[in-house]
């Protein structure tokens, strides 16, 4: 079965190609490939994808071919799209002055062959720059693309320092955004300052994903927040529970708290429905 070369534009989209001519290249290695319109660069990420874990990236029916592996000539040429890059931003910046709508420029990106110029951007709801986009086409005299962003995406894009002290993640080796919900933050007992598990991009920090997997698997042998018990000849709750140290919280009716371990807690009785009315 033939396998894919995952690669990376410099626009953060992730393509899919096959190496049939066996070009000598590894991950990380930059190569020129054939994209929709003309050609453009891209970074290696993985050296062999399955063909079934690529079935939604071939819709279009087209496999593109890499053209080469980065010469010293291209490599020289992508440095100097930069200087392109810094003077297209002034011109987009010079333009947007002139028109009643407000959006932030994020990132300004040639592709390689100079067939499309692609700006990323963010704003308050939805804008109709269809005028804006064709004065843009005229100046440049190339494909013009905008893109609004979210919060992840300009993260990502500008760069920065997570509150962990590293590179965030998805600017450093995340490559897709998954999906973070408050589930996760309370199975890892982080719901209650959401702002303190939240990171610059305004959404809840990626790296609660990573650890998911490891409460979801611990949190088998706790019982559910909400159980109540007998404890000390009192009916207490279960409010909490910390995988990491191996506790058990229960509040009582008199609002006093107690913390039991795993196995003590598998000794106390639980008050089923008709226990509960018998309390009340």
């Amino acid at each position: 079965m033939q396998e894919y070369i995952e690669v990376e534009f410099r626009t953060g989209r992730m393509g899919y190609y096959q190496n049939p001519d066996n070009l000598p290249i590894q991950p990380e290695d930059l190569i020129v490939v054939e994209v929709e319109r003309g050609e453009d660069i891209a970074q290696i990420v993985h050296m062999a994808i399955p063909r079934d874990e690529n079935d939604l990236h071939e819709s279009s029916g087209r496999i593109y071919k890499i053209r080469r592996a980065a010469s010293d000539t291209d490599i020289e040429k992508l440095h100097n799209i930069g200087y392109e890059e810094e003077k297209a931003t002034n011109i987009f910046n010079d333009v947007l002055s002139r028109y009643p709508f407000e959006m932030k420029l994020i990132e300004t990106v040639y592709q390689f062959d100079g067939n499309k110029l692609t700006f990323f951007f963010t704003a308050d709801g939805r804008i109709d720059f269809r005028t804006f986009v064709r004065e843009l086409a005229t100046i440049f005299k190339t494909r013009i693309e905008l893109h609004q962003t979210t919060g992840r995406d300009e993260a990502k894009r500008l760069g920065g320092f997570g509150m962990c002290g590293n590179p965030y993640c998805c600017c450093s080796f995340l490559k897709r955004f998954n999906q973070v919900t408050i589930k996760m933050a309370k199975d890892q007992n982080l719901a209650g300052n959401l702002s303190k598990i939240s990171g610059p991009c305004g959404r809840l920090l990626c790296c609660l994903n990573f650890e998911e997997d490891f409460y979801v698997e611990e949190g088998k042998d706790y019982p559910l927040i909400g159980t109540f018990v007998e404890h000390n000849d009192q009916r207490a709750m279960v409010f909490r529970i910390d995988v990491l140290a191996h506790k058990i919280y229960l509040t009582h009716d008199d609002q006093s708290i107690a913390d039991v371990s795993v196995e003590d807690f598998a000794k106390l009785r639980i008050l089923s429905i008709p226990d509960l009315e018998t309390c009340q």
